[in-house]
C-alpha cells in the first residue's frame, strides 16, 4: 500500500498530478481544491491506492482529513474512487461531513452525478460516521464557552428547514461561537449575517 508520498512536481493539472519520486514518476489523481505547488518543487501528498482488475490508481490529497473522507465516501453503496472525488471537488470536507450528517440532500445533490436517491443513501449509510458540527462549535479560541452545542444545533436545523445550504449555513454558525445570546437572538443574528452575505 502507497499511503503517502515525497517528491518533485514533474507534471500538473487540475484532475491530476505526477510527482517524481527517485526518477520514478507516480500519476496521481486530486481535486482542484488541492493546493499542489508549481512543477519543479516538493510536494507531499497521502494518498490511496485503489486496486481494481485491470487497474491500479493513486489518488490522493495534500490535506490528510480529505483523504480519510475520501475513502469513508467509498464504503458507502454506489461510491466509487471518481464519485468520491467529485463530492470533494465540488464541497470543502467540513461542509460534506456536515451535510451527510445533517441530512443536506440539497447540499449534496449538487455534486454532478448524485440524485436525491444517491445523497439519501449516503447520508443512511454515513451520518453516525462523519460526526457533526455542534460539538466543534462550543469552544472559542482559549477554552471560552460559547453558545451550548444544543443551540446552534438548534439554529442550524431552523436555518436548513428555511432552505439554506450546509455551505451557507456552517460559516454562519462559526461567527456565533462566543455570542451570548438565547436560540431566538442567535437566530435573529444568523438570518441577518445570511442577508448581508457576511459570514
Amino acid at each position: 500500500m502507497i499511503s503517502h508520498l515525497r517528491g518533485t512536481v514533474a507534471h500538473r493539472d487540475a484532475g491530476a498530478v505526477v510527482v517524481d519520486v527517485g526518477g520514478v514518476g507516480y500519476l496521481v489523481h486530486v481535486t482542484p481544491a488541492d493546493h499542489i505547488p508549481a512543477r519543479g518543487e516538493e510536494v507531499v501528498l497521502h494518498t490511496s491506492l485503489q486496486v481494481r482488475e485491470d487497474s491500479m490508481t493513486l489518488y490522493g490529497s495534500t490535506d490528510r482529513a480529505s483523504l480519510q473522507l475520501f475513502e469513508l465516501l467509498l464504503t458507502a453503496s454506489g461510491v466509487g474512487p471518481k464519485l468520491a472525488l467529485a463530492y470533494l471537488s465540488t464541497h470543502r470536507p467540513d461542509v460534506l461531513r456536515a451535510a451527510i450528517a445533517g441530512g443536506d440532500l440539497t447540499t449534496l445533490t449538487q455534486v454532478p452525478g448524485v440524485g436525491k436517491k444517491g445523497a439519501e443513501r449516503l447520508v443512511l449509510e454515513l451520518k453516525d460516521k462523519v460526526g457533526g458540527t455542534g460539538a466543534a462549535l462550543v469552544e472559542v479560541d482559549g477554552g471560552v464557552p460559547g453558545p451550548a452545542a444544543d443551540a446552534l444545533e438548534e439554529v442550524r436545523d431552523a436555518l436548513l428547514s428555511l432552505g439554506y445550504s450546509t455551505a451557507e449555513v456552517q460559516p454562519v454558525l462559526v461567527g456565533l461561537v462566543g455570542v451570548p445570546d438565547d436560540v431566538p437572538g442567535l437566530l435573529r443574528r444568523a438570518l441577518r449575517t445570511i442577508g448581508t452575505g457576511a459570514a
